[in-house]
């Protein structure tokens, strides 16, 4: 196991580009700013290693990541709707950055934040902690919020996220990382043959703002129906007026049934890679990069719609405005605790 660091010139003087390698060659980079994931490694069933992330060529771009390629997001991940919600009686008013919505923390998110970042390796695993404190009324949010997310990786090539906080005042909190999985290696092609399988029988409609509108419909005889596997393009092709919201394609939170050891299985034929999800969030918002044009300079190539998917396990900032979602609520002195694990294997 290695961990190595690398300052990134002609940016931020202070930011600087990490690295943790398992005694496979599996490869995992990150930046302190945003704590965003520039590279991922991961062999194909050749064993071949390429990268399965999307990241700019040109790291100044990341500066202006209106993508959110690879960042730790939040305070909240997801969309409040107007920006705007009610805490104990009070009203809060956060920054609107999307039209008249709130989305992922605001136009000075935790995807902005120069991260302390402490490195360790162990027998079994190379892993990083990066660590920030968020004071009260950044980002409009209420509450001095002191949060740690570790980045682990092991010698069974799983890349685990794991995120702790803990706030002076009553809040509102629920993390996630951003980054655009393609299995294909290198971008060589885009997403729509993926093969999703994904433990859920419920997911949340949306407006034709993408933003929930109080129910939560079966996945039954839909294109969200993943429990059995399903093509990414079928939502793509689907005329279900969900997908259409979403600019064909999926932006959707689906809530997690629990019953599987494992909640998400993505593959890709022609790579063998697989990769899996196992969390203890209750739900995730899978994004199929459908807002994606082509005017993006990327490490292998120019961007375009469809070239990776965002796996976003989190809870429901519907919460905030409905009853029956994962709440998002985090108590004075309670201790925020989630993990995610992204294992990489081959067929």
């Amino acid at each position: 196991m290695q961990t190595s660091s690398n300052p990134i010139k002609g940016v931020g003087t202070d930011w600087t580009e990490y690295s943790l390698i398992n005694d496979h060659g599996m490869t995992v980079k990150f930046l302190n700013y945003g704590g965003i994931i520039t590279t991922i490694t991961a062999p194909d069933r050749d064993n071949h290693f390429e990268n399965v992330v999307i990241g700019f060529d040109n790291y100044q771009d990341y500066l202006n990541n209106e993508n959110y390629f690879g960042a730790l997001i939040g305070r909240v991940a997801g969309r409040i709707q107007q920006g705007h919600f009610m805490l104990n009686g009070q009203s809060c008013q956060l920054p609107k950055n999307e039209g008249e919505n709130h989305l992922h923390g605001g136009p000075a998110g935790l995807d902005k934040v120069v991260w302390q970042v402490e490195l360790f390796d162990t027998a079994t695993s190379a892993g990083a902690i990066l660590s920030h404190t968020s004071n009260d009324g950044e980002g409009g949010y209420p509450g001095t919020v002191k949060l740690k997310v570790c980045y682990r990786l092991t010698n069974d090539n799983q890349f685990m996220i794991d995120y702790e906080a803990v706030s002076d005042q009553d809040t509102v909190l629920t993390l996630t990382n951003h980054s655009y999985f393609n299995l294909s290696g290198d971008l060589k092609d885009n997403i729509l043959n993926h093969e999703v399988k994904m433990d859920s029988s419920q997911f949340v409609e949306l407006d034709h703002d993408l933003i929930p509108t109080g129910k939560i419909l079966s996945v039954t005889n839909t294109v969200f129906d993943f429990r059995n596997g399903r093509k990414i393009v079928d939502g793509v092709d689907s005329t279900d007026q969900q997908n259409i919201y979403a600019k064909n394609g999926y932006d959707h939170f689906f809530i997690f049934d629990h019953q599987n050891e494992e909640q998400v299985v993505v593959t890709e034929p022609i790579s063998g890679r697989m990769l899996t999800v196992k969390t203890d969030q209750p739900g995730m918002v899978m994004y199929t990069s459908n807002g994606l044009d082509h005017t993006l300079a990327l490490k292998e190539r120019q961007s375009e719609k469809y070239l990776g998917v965002c796996l976003e396990t989190q809870s429901s900032p519907a919460s905030l405005e409905h009853t029956g979602f994962p709440s998002i609520y985090l108590p004075a002195d309670e201790l925020y605790r989630q993990s995610t694990t992204f294992s990489f294997k081959t067929i």
